[in-house]
């Protein structure tokens, strides 16, 4: 899927993407096009992507991408359908080409294009309170309410029967039917990813999105980033608590429960109808699996199989916890 919301100023052909970033060995690369940037995964081909963790292999093992920024010791790795571009900081160099194709992806500036909501033909449609802007490219559905001092900045699509509180604000979002998004929430702004610089820090370009499912409920003061390359999903009927933080490129899926001041680090996966208890961390890039519960206050470091019960720092199986803090 092209990307719906940031504006690609490709394609370039490689030699022009990579000249000025000091990559060896160009010649055996050609010259071809290069059309867009992708994750492993949904990348195609004339696609460029990246591949800097073995914990990965499987994903870039079946790649279609016809480019590959890597490490040299992962390379064996990659189809030979897929060109290997080896350098020494991978996230570095794909945050320079991502700049180069999403440039307006960098920065997340307030939005100058907004209008209060009476302006712009909603007003007889939607219920809503008072000083409610509403930014360019913003499509709402039918039977939606939005509160006070509400913020809908470009790039969003509101499903229908969607109830949006007081004091949020959203962008590079979607948000499917009967989605409720409760007070003092911030979704869809740039996530925590730089590169650390003395002089001055390389910030990384967000260009994927915030996904939420119907029926779903974001709690007061949650704060949901958008996606790095690909894009941060919540899924149809999961329910988050108040003081969620939900950091870029996670999935979440369908019918979970998470309470209050839980945190994800970035880049995890769960499964369908996982609770999590409050104040519990999650580490990035772990998979946890369907129907997982995870106890209050736990720290999770490590992926955790389907149909488990966890607690504890860093967490364990349950009753092992619970054995071991008689």
């Amino acid at each position: 899927m092209d990307n719906p919301f940031f504006k690609n100023y490709g394609p370039f052909k490689i030699y022009d993407l990579l000249k000025d970033l000091k990559v060896k060995d160009m010649e055996a690369l050609g010259n071809n096009i290069v059309r867009d940037i992708k994750d492993l995964q949904t990348a195609d081909k004339d696609h460029l992507t990246f591949f800097h963790s073995k914990k990965y292999y499987i994903q870039a093992s079946k790649t279609k991408a016809s480019y590959c920024i890597t490490l040299k010791n992962l390379a064996q790795y990659l189809p030979k359908n897929c060109k290997t571009i080896c350098v020494d900081n991978v996230l570095l160099m794909m945050s320079q080409i991502t700049s180069k194709f999403y440039p307006d992806a960098i920065n997340d500036d307030y939005d100058n294009s907004v209008k209060k909501i009476e302006e712009l033909g909603f007003d007889n449609e939607i219920k809503h309170g008072h000083n409610v802007l509403i930014g360019e490219n913003v499509k709402i559905g039918k039977n939606c309410s939005i509160g006070h001092n509400t913020i809908i900045e470009k790039n969003v699509n509101v499903g229908s029967n969607c109830s949006i509180g007081s004091n949020v604000i959203i962008r590079n979002t979607i948000l499917e039917n009967n989605v409720a998004i409760l007070d003092g929430c911030i979704i869809g702004k740039k996530g925590f990813g730089f590169f650390p610089i003395k002089e001055k820090n390389l910030r990384y370009p967000h260009i994927g999105i915030v996904f939420i499912g119907e029926n779903s409920e974001i709690g007061c003061g949650a704060t949901i980033d958008r996606g790095s390359m690909s894009n941060t999903i919540i899924g149809k009927n999961t329910y988050l608590d108040n003081q969620i933080h939900i950091a870029h490129n996670n999935k979440i899926g369908d019918n979970c429960i998470i309470a209050g001041q839980v945190g994800f680090a970035g880049s995890s996966t769960l499964g369908n109808n996982v609770m999590i208890g409050g104040q519990a961390g999650i580490s990035g890039h772990l998979k946890i699996g369907n129907n997982v519960q995870i106890g209050g206050g736990s720290g999770v470091i490590k992926d955790i199989p389907d149909n488990s019960k966890v607690m504890g720092y860093p967490s364990k199986d349950l009753r092992q916890f619970l054995k071991d803090n008689k």
